[in-house]
């Protein structure tokens, strides 16, 4: 078996034309898309990027592995203690490591590791390929590794290639000569003038008002990527920035696809193609970060095509990025390791059946502390640390006829939020009661000051900041929730 994993960072699947957006931004993916089977509710078990990428190669939740966040305790793997053998549980139970005790030998294409002194990204692959910039790379820093490696060895059998691109992520840095091919499209319905203007008056890092996390800061190597947003110009850059960025790496993308086909083995591969979290355009008013636990960070592409899968499919079942790992086990008629905490899904690709969950829980604790429970129409969001937001403690937003998340429900649907709190605590049970230790990460995080990217120095700082923005009113509240930052 020949698999190529697309790991596009930042990439949200609604700005993918397979998934219906009417910009061109994908031809090539949609292409991938049509030959294979396309999942529509598909989620980071964990978010952002290190505690995403941590769920899916060690095939556990974040409160398992212990990685929820971007530093303090939560920005390591658990040790495994007076357990651990020669080796630790990754050396053989890592996504990596399983793929090739089946037989593959497995490269890794991607600076991930060093960005987030995430070592443990790397347990498992054969042969590895740091592009060098730690995610600030551009897809022509990446694409001549992998062209390389396919001319020398995509004829060779038994390989599982794996890809990491980073355009679609802040700040927006797609070379100024590819130009912007929407600079004519019209911009989203649902932003209008008014909600521009609601969201210009909210806080929190990542605001209209503060793309650059707590300020209006730009840089001048990166004129793509605007330091606010003061009117539908300042919109239009925004999201001109990021879909130029989802087609530059499409462009990429199709460069690999004909190196495949060029070696004669374009058919013969797996290909799957997915993201580590989307990105927030506007939904909660925040803007090109992917820093709550919502359904525009956590929803992500998954597009699989290859030899024995079905064409044409469209699976809408609720399932982690983490069952990966247990539907390729099914696939080589493998046992998944006991560690793992996904569920396969071989089914759907195989015979377009049905194996979806009936809730899935979602975490953030990077720069909010959040869990989210998504079933039915519903997301159902609990905030424990609200990141300098003013967020509600609970919100619930119906997705079908809401899929911006813009008004909040929590006080008018009561019986949705206890049939979510009942689900949460089902889930936090089963979570507590299946491993060995007695400590959710999501507190450790709070007992250690809050999220990595919301500590109380960078809120002393902030209030000058929405001083000088007419904003002063969300002073008292910031200093009743954290009081700590004002000491």
């Amino acid at each position: 078996m020949r698999v190529l994993v697309l790991d596009l960072d930042s990439l949200r699947p609604d700005h993918l034309g397979c998934y219906g957006y009417t910009r061109n931004t994908s031809p090539n993916i949609d292409a991938i898309a049509a030959q294979g089977v396309r999942f529509t509710n598909y989620y980071t078990s964990d978010a952002p990027c290190f505690p995403s990428r941590t769920a899916l190669m060690t095939g556990q939740f974040g409160i398992h592995n212990g990685v929820v966040g971007h530093g303090g305790t939560a920005g390591d793997v658990r040790h495994e203690g007076k357990s651990r053998s020669f080796q630790d549980r990754l050396a053989s139970e890592s996504l990596p490591a399983f793929l090739r005790s089946v037989g593959l030998k497995t490269v890794l294409v991607s600076p991930f590791a060093e960005r987030h002194s995430s070592w443990t990204f790397y347990a498992g692959f054969n042969e590895i390929y740091n592009t060098g910039k730690k995610g600030m790379e551009s897809a022509e820093e990446v694409t001549p590794t992998v062209l390389k490696w396919v001319e020398q060895n995509a004829q060779t059998d038994d390989w599982l290639l794996y890809v990491n691109y980073w355009d679609p992520h802040t700040p927006y840095r797609v070379p100024a000569d590819f130009g912007n091919p929407f600079a004519q499209e019209p911009l989203p319905e649902w932003i209008t003038e008014e909600v521009l203007a609601q969201h210009q008056q909210l806080v929190g890092p990542h605001g209209a008002r503060e793309i650059n996390m707590y300020n209006n800061q730009t840089n001048p190597a990166f004129p793509r990527h605007p330091g606010e947003i003061t009117d539908m110009d300042g919109l239009r850059r925004m999201m001109d920035g990021y879909d130029c960025g989802v087609r530059y790496t499409d462009d990429h993308v199709g460069q690999i696809f004909a190196s495949l086909r060029a070696a004669g083995v374009m058919d013969d591969v797996m290909i799957i193609i997915t993201a580590d979290h989307g990105e927030s355009m506007g939904e909660w008013g925040i803007y090109g970060e992917h820093g709550v636990a919502d359904q525009a960070t956590c929803r992500i592409p998954m597009i699989i095509r290859g030899p024995g899968i079905k064409q044409g499919h469209v699976d809408d079942g609720l399932h982690y990025h983490l069952d990966l790992g247990p539907t390729f086990a099914d696939l080589f008629e493998k046992a998944a390791p006991s560690s793992w905490d996904g569920a396969s899904y071989a089914p759907v690709l195989t015979e377009g059946a049905t194996a979806g969950r009936e809730y899935l829980v979602v975490s953030q604790c990077a720069h909010v502390c959040q869990r989210s429970v998504r079933f039915g129409d519903w997301l159902y969001t609990r905030t424990y640390h609200d990141g300098f937001h003013l967020f509600d403690k609970e919100m619930l937003f119906n997705l079908r006829e809401d899929p911006y998340e813009q008004t909040n429900l929590a006080q008018t649907e009561r019986g949705i939020c206890k049939d979510a709190v009942y689900y949460l605590n089902e889930w936090h049970d089963e979570m507590m009661s299946s491993m060995e230790f007695d400590v959710d990460p999501l507190w450790t995080v709070i007992h250690e000051g809050g999220p990595h990217h919301a500590q109380p120095e960078h809120l002393k700082n902030y209030v000058k900041y929405l001083e000088a923005t007419d904003r002063a009113w969300a002073i008292p509240e910031l200093r009743r929730r954290h009081p700590a930052a004002f000491e």
